[in-house]
């Protein structure tokens, strides 16, 4: 499992304290995103999960079929028990309990901007490595994890055209060995839908983005209206 060289968040353990932001290095994080954002997205998480407890719902998950539909297709990249897993945006680390349910145990590790959400997550998963942060948040070296796997959390709308979603998808290659998943809302689908808050992506635009990381990344949209899932191999 990769370990960070310098940890700008905070693991989660019993005697850990839960920090609102993570600690940022001296100045800032030239690829995350900016202060105001993040205080955003950690706010909106706070009145969700107070509105909604341990549900998808906070989430903004439709239904738990829907959720973990989506993780039985990222998984399906290839995650075998015993692989190292970084998980971007992990919330309850739902995804790792339901990987361990497949038979495919994994060496975990989740991060998240939302420290209840995390809070939570070490409730339900005592012992797992839980980190507060964004993907940029943490210094590890390349290559540090066999996958990479992110659902649903590229789906806020930041009103910045897509830029933030391709350099996390950018960094997420980066720290893979083997490859990485995510999912998005399809915008073709999306078109004449309200999705009030989030926002949805051009999936032959992500494919031909993500081609200029791996020559043969694979688009997937069988699966669930409105949703695809790219598959970015080493």
């Amino acid at each position: 499992m990769g370990k960070p060289r310098r940890l700008l968040g905070v693991i989660l353990s019993d005697s850990a304290l839960f920090h609102p932001l993570v600690k940022r290095c001296r100045g800032g994080f030239p690829n995350s995103m900016d202060e105001s954002t993040r205080r955003t997205l950690i706010e909106r998480h706070r009145l969700n999960l107070a509105s909604f407890g341990y549900s998808p719902l906070s989430l903004h998950w439709a239904t738990r079929r829907e959720q973990l539909l989506r993780f039985r297709v990222l998984g399906e990249i290839g995650v075998a028990a015993g692989d190292s897993l970084l998980d971007v945006g992990c919330a309850f680390a739902d995804l790792e309990r339901w990987l361990a349910a497949q038979g495919k145990a994994v060496a975990y590790t989740g991060i998240d901007l939302s420290p209840e959400l995390l809070e939570q997550a070490r409730n339900l998963n005592p012992g797992l490595t839980l980190l507060v942060g964004e993907l940029f948040d943490f210094d590890w070296p390349e290559r540090s994890f066999d996958w990479v796997l992110l659902s649903g959390t590229l789906n806020w709308q930041l009103h910045d055209g897509g830029d933030y979603a391709r350099r996390v998808v950018a960094r997420m290659f980066h720290l893979c060995r083997r490859g990485v998943a995510f999912n998005l809302l399809d915008a073709g689908y999306y078109r004449t839908r309200a999705i009030d808050d989030l926002v949805a992506f051009d999936a032959r635009q992500m494919l031909d983005f993500c081609c200029t990381l791996t020559p043969s990344p694979r688009l997937r949209s069988d699966y669930l209206p409105g949703d695809f899932t790219l598959y970015l191999h080493r």
